[in-house]
């Protein structure tokens, strides 16, 4: 009765003799790398004249650029190569014959073709998909490279400079930067500047808007999350942003509105350079630098129980405030061409100039939302302009009225104090005109819908009387 291991055995040897009768060739060597047998073809393919001659010699002296000898000492199988036999070129397998122990024991080379030109289809599929996979890389790293330099930060006045100078010399530390200031005053493009200034360069850039991701997902969001964590999880689990940004910067925008639960966890991620995926207990260690931003008062916070102290004395090692365009107002025509320019050519527009009387129409706007709100103007005014030139008068289609309010005597408070009033007129304004729908009334400011209604608290408004 035959067995099984008999079966196996026919099988095995009728497959080999199978495959080496459709093949061009077929050899056998030794664990030493000597030949033990051949097929009738291969000779002649090699123009072998005595055959017999070849068995017990090393494989090399009967076939000189064989690569049998490295199948048997690396027990690694050679799936495909094109090996050169005088001025001939054949299509080659080599594997590994191991006994039942797996020990290696030989090894069989086949040769699949007589002419290169058969293997045409795959390798051009396998260039292919090299270049596709190339192409993948490439575009990827263009997406997480920063769009944004320190020439993007328009402008020559005394405060752009000086926080532009200030900005440089963090470049070329590794340590936390915090970025203070109101909201379109331009903090991510100068975070995305101080890492494209700086040795991680060459690494990502990874921003995260912490008051745009639900308060429960921030954490997956920021370690990631282990495979089969929860129902309906990844199975192949997701990688969080501190990953993501190993070796480069990770860009915390808001970072007040973070939950002191989490920030707790920040902290600790912070400190040790570690950290553990949500449904894991495998730490992970990262090399990232943080910079976070903020339009809220953290010390404030601080003093108000809201945000950790020991957080923010991590996050505040350099601090930039970036300033309103309200107080850098000799830089608003630069700006103001810029970004016209800029608008023009992103929209397909002929390019457009801005006349001086438009230029004194922007100066005369208080710009709650700074540079964001001064784009989001022009970007209007110039969608509705029908000449090359921006005149104060289309501004004034897209432009609530200036204010008239008079000034207040008195030095620095007054002059807080006007701001917050004409901050005060823009908002109720925008709230009249919006019919009182706050995230419409937030567009026509160019802010954010939380800035709104944190200008609405710190100044005062009455939401409901505008």
């Amino acid at each position: 009765m035959t067995t099984r291991e008999d079966l196996r055995e026919l099988a095995k040897q009728s497959l080999l003799s199978h495959f080496a009768d459709l093949c061009q060739g077929a050899v056998i060597v030794d664990a030493q790398a000597n030949v033990v047998w051949m097929n009738d073809r291969y000779p002649e393919r090699l123009a072998i004249a005595d055959p017999a001659a070849a068995i017990g010699r090393p494989i090399e002296e009967v076939i000189p650029n064989s690569l049998m000898r490295q199948v048997v000492e690396s027990g690694r199988p050679i799936m495909l190569d094109i090996m050169d036999f005088g001025e001939q070129s054949f299509v080659v397998t080599r594997l590994p014959l191991r006994d039942d122990n797996g020990a290696v024991i030989g090894g069989v080379g086949f040769m699949l073709y007589d002419d290169p030109r058969h293997l045409a289809p795959v390798v051009s599929r396998y260039q292919r998909l090299r270049t596709d996979l190339a192409e993948a890389e490439r575009k990827l790293v263009e997406a997480r490279r920063t769009k944004y330099t320190f020439s993007s930060f328009v402008g020559t006045g005394r405060a752009c400079s000086e926080v532009k100078q200030a900005a440089r010399r963090a470049a070329r530390t590794a340590s936390s930067v915090l970025i203070l200031g109101e909201t379109g005053t331009g903090k991510e493009l100068l975070a995305q500047a101080i890492h494209a200034a700086s040795p991680r360069a060459d690494g990502r850039f990874v921003a995260v808007n912490i008051a745009a991701v639900p308060e429960n997902l921030l954490e997956a969001e920021f370690f990631g999350v282990a495979a089969g964590a929860f129902t309906g999880a990844d199975k192949r689990g997701r990688e969080g942003k501190f990953k993501l940004a190993d070796g480069g910067t990770l860009f915390l925008d808001e970072i007040g509105d973070m939950s002191l639960a989490l920030q707790a966890k920040l902290l600790r991620a912070l400190q040790e350079r570690e950290f553990e995926a949500v449904g894991s207990n495998r730490l992970v260690s990262v090399d990232v630098r943080i910079i976070a931003a903020t339009s809220r008062n953290l010390e404030k916070m601080v003093a108000d129980g809201q945000f950790r102290a020991d957080l923010y004395y991590r996050l505040n090692v350099i601090t930039l405030n970036t300033p309103p365009l309200r107080g850098r107002l000799e830089d608003l025509p630069l700006l103001a061409e810029y970004l016209v320019d800029h608008i023009c050519r992103q929209q397909g527009i002929p390019v457009h100039g801005i006349s001086p009387a438009g230029i004194e129409r922007l100066r005369r706007h208080n710009w709650p939302g700074n540079v964001r709100e001064l784009s989001n103007v022009l970007e209007r005014a110039l969608l509705m302009s029908d000449g090359d030139t921006l005149e104060a008068a289309g501004l004034d289609q897209v432009m609530p009225p200036p204010s008239a309010a008079p000034l207040p005597t008195g030095g620095m408070s007054s002059i807080a104090e006007a701001v917050a009033q004409a901050e005060r007129e823009a908002i109720i304004t925008a709230l009249r005109t919006s019919l009182g729908i706050k995230a419409q009334a937030a567009r026509l400011l160019g802010i954010s819908r939380a800035a709104l209604y944190e200008k609405i608290a710190v100044l005062g408004v009455d939401a409901s009387a505008a």
